[in-house]
Order: structure tokens, then sequence, then C-alpha cells
């Protein structure tokens, strides 16, 4: 009997140490391709990637573009720049107000959050590494007072329909060991 009980808890053991690999392989917990992974992952990428009116803008900018200029105004009358102009050449020149130094270069005007995963695609191999393309709703989080501004906003379209309303983008996330990230 007792040869009996030792072989039973010996095949137990094994049938346990089998199961072990299959177990390691499930994707459970940050590396999940869940929802919520992907949410944190997405958000934890906008924190530190906000929406800005400009990529690559340098001051004093001077246009004399009239459509350049209108939107220009606008930052003027917000107290974010400051305008001079140059009559005989058609130019002004822009430079940044004392208010406008914690925005400039760039003009940021919040950061996305996801309000909800849409949908996504199977998680497949690409450039070595598990990837799925996620479809997502946001709103933007810690939106400075000056991009509420009417004026603001007519000027700057595109930053009025994210700031005032939920928007769907696209992004594509990778797998790695501490969660879903955006490939750099």
């Amino acid at each position: 009997m007792t040869i009996v009980r030792t072989h039973t808890v010996f095949a137990a053991a094994l049938a346990v140490l089998a199961l072990i690999p299959l177990t390691a392989c499930n994707n459970t917990g940050k590396a999940a391709a869940t929802p919520a992974n992907f949410t944190i992952g997405i958000n934890n990428h906008y924190v530190d990637h906000p929406q800005c009116l400009f990529t690559d803008m340098r001051f004093p900018f001077e246009t004399s573009d009239a459509a350049k200029t209108k939107q220009m105004d606008t930052l003027v009358k917000n107290q974010l720049l400051e305008k001079t102009t140059e009559p005989a050449i058609h130019v002004s020149r822009y430079t940044v107000a004392t208010a406008g130094n914690r925005y400039a270069p760039r003009f940021c005007y919040g950061h996305r959050e996801v309000s909800s995963i849409d949908s996504f695609t199977p998680v497949a191999v690409a450039n070595g590494f598990k990837e799925s393309t996620i479809t997502y709703s946001y709103t933007l989080k810690e939106v400075p007072v000056w991009a509420d501004s009417k004026d603001v906003q007519a000027a700057f379209p595109d930053m009025a329909r994210a700031t005032t309303s939920q928007a769907t983008d696209k992004i594509t996330l990778a797998q790695s060991p501490v969660g879903w990230q955006v490939p750099d």
C-alpha cells in the first residue's frame, strides 16, 4: 500500500511539474493582451508626450503669412507671446511673453488619457516583439486655461477638437517585461 501511495504522489508531482511550463507561458499580469494593460501602456506614454500646437517652432518667430499671423495674434491676445512688426518688409515678429515661458516653444495643451479601448488586433510578432495595434478613445487632461479660450480654439481648430470632445486614435504597442509600451 505504501508503494502505491508513493507511486501516486510521484505521478501527481510529475503532472504538476509538467504544467509549470504551460503556466509560465500563460500571459497573465502586465504582459496579458487586455484592455486594462493597453490602457496603462498608452496612458504612461502620453504623460511624457503631451499634445502641442507646434513641433519645431523657435522663438523669436517671424512670419508674413496672413493665416499664421492670425493664429499667432491669438496667443498675443492671451498674453503668451509679444508682437512687433516690421512694416517696411511686412513681417510680424513674435517673442515669448513672461506668461508664455511655461509653455514655449511648443505650447503644449494637455496629455491624452484613455477613456476606452475600442478594439485591438491579435498579438503578432513584428520587429522582434509581440505587438498589437489598438484603437482607443481619449480625452485631454491638464488643459491650461489659455487653451479653453474661444479665440485660441478658433485659431487652432485641431486643438479645439482635441480639448472639447472625446477623440479616437490608433497606436501600436509592444509587449515588454514591464508591460505594454509604445515602441521607440
